[in-house]
């Protein structure tokens, strides 16, 4: 059958459509220079971590805090004190006078057994939440780096596909011009045609304008200069959840860096309701002394001291209820981070899913038939059956539901990122029962028709 000739010119061009630049014959023309040259969302978030000052200042604070436990199990200090008798003269002694005395006494405080352990104990708790709190910090980058790639590579399709469909319109412009110039064409379709190439050029301009924004985002998480250059995005194929929403609820139940933080707080502020509690039995102190005494030999003592804690009513025991209270808050705050984890969990859940019904729908529907519909339309304006609008209506359409999948696309994989930075781990996995299909929308009217 042979083909109108409006068709085998479009279909002459490879890249009429940004879509099938993901074919294998595109892989094919790009070589080895593109391949090497692709900016990995692995390597991005690598090195986002590695650089990251925020990072960097919560492990700091890990090892100061860690440098505290130590300190918290600690004795206190010994004391030392000198002392005369008998002559203002600094250390001297009143010659026959056995009451003149210079001596030196050391004494030492002993807190009652279990205070210094439960104090190092809550010392751990804080280095605990102060891990927990960077677990948060990566958790939280990842999150926001993959989203900032996520975007960088939508923008980066979105102008492929407007490059490649200004291609397609300056040639259908052509074609309508010389159909005018045979009288087959009214003039308005050559002005529509040239309407529609500047309408791409605006929508590149603002495109590149997004993406500039997108590589400063991305350049920013990485230390670097705002107009630093990036190459491509890697090729990003949509994941597949296998986790049931109930599932992730567990999950992020036990995972989430608040709930665990809070469970951290409740852990310590436990610890000093029994340190509290404590504090009513008594320290012991112990001290020894020396003293020099004239023409007598020297006098030795030793001296042990309790504190009574008489004021336990409106001390210790207040103390006990304050530390309580804290107990309480902890818990009461934890209960309500995990409602608001469930709303969270549940609307980017949502989101995905929703995602992956329309990445499913261009993919498999929507871009088919309105490619189908292009070509329809393109060989019915070439034997005059059409008018331009309905070819132009039909390239539009097209080119609108190109732009959607991938924008889909980036908002589908950035949704599963903020889920795995709640449950925290990978949600996500090979799907054995994928198709091309799901990796990739259908094709232009370029793209080799599927065996059914």
């Amino acid at each position: 059958m042979k083909i109108p000739w409006l068709c085998a010119v479009i279909l002459a061009q490879p890249a009429t459509f940004a879509l099938a630049q993901q074919l294998p014959c595109a892989a094919q023309n790009s070589g080895n220079e593109a391949a090497a040259q692709v900016l990995r969302l692995d390597d991005v978030v690598r090195e986002a971590l590695d650089k990251n000052p925020e990072a960097q200042s919560a492990l700091h604070t890990i090892k100061a805090l860690e440098r505290h436990v130590p300190q918290a199990e600690a004795l206190p200090d010994p004391t030392a004190s000198v002392g005369w008798a008998g002559n203002l003269a600094p250390f001297s002694i009143m010659a026959g006078d056995p009451s003149s005395y210079r001596g030196i006494t050391l004494s030492e405080q002993f807190p009652y057994p279990g205070k210094l352990k439960l104090q190092g104990a809550m010392a751990g708790k804080d280095v605990e939440a102060a891990q927990v709190s960077y677990e948060a910090i990566r958790r939280r980058i990842t999150a926001e780096v993959k989203a900032a790639y996520y975007d960088y590579f939508y923008f980066d399709k979105a102008i492929e596909a407007t490059n490649s469909n200004k291609e397609l319109i300056e040639k259908i412009s052509k074609i309508a011009e010389a159909q005018y110039r045979v009288g087959k064409a009214m003039q308005p379709d050559v002005l529509r045609s040239q309407v529609e190439i500047s309408l791409l050029l605006e929508k590149r301009i603002v495109l590149e304008q997004q993406k500039a924004t997108a590589q400063a985002r991305i350049n920013a998480y990485l230390q670097r200069s705002p107009e630093a250059a990036l190459p491509a995005a890697e090729e990003v194929t949509p994941a597949t959840i296998h986790s049931t929403i109930e599932e992730l609820y567990a999950l992020a139940a036990e995972n989430d860096t608040v709930v665990l933080g809070d469970g951290k707080m409740i852990e310590r502020g436990r610890l000093g309701v029994a340190l509290a509690q404590r504090q009513s039995r008594p320290d012991f102190g112990v001290s020894y002394m020396v003293q020099q005494r004239a023409d007598q030999a020297p006098m030795n003592g030793l001296t042990f001291s309790v504190n009574i804690p008489v004021f336990y009513k409106t001390k210790q025991r207040q103390a006990v209820a304050e530390a309580t209270e804290n107990v309480l808050s902890a818990e009461k705050t934890r209960e309500s981070r995990l409602n608001e984890l469930r709303f969270e969990m549940k609307q980017q859940y949502l989101a995905a899913k929703a995602g992956e019904q329309l990445l499913s729908l261009y993919s498999k529907g929507v871009v088919p038939q309105t490619s189908m519909a292009l070509q329809s339309s393109m060989a019915a304006y070439e034997t005059g059956k059409s008018d331009f609008v309905s070819l132009m209506a039909n390239f539009t359409t097209l080119l609108s539901y190109e732009t959607d999948y991938y924008r889909q696309l980036a908002d589908y994989e950035t949704a599963i990122a903020r889920m795995e930075s709640l449950a925290g781990t990978a949600i996500t996995g090979p799907d054995d029962k994928s198709t091309p299909e799901k990796s990739t929308p259908a094709q232009g009217v370029d793209a080799p028709k599927k065996e059914m």
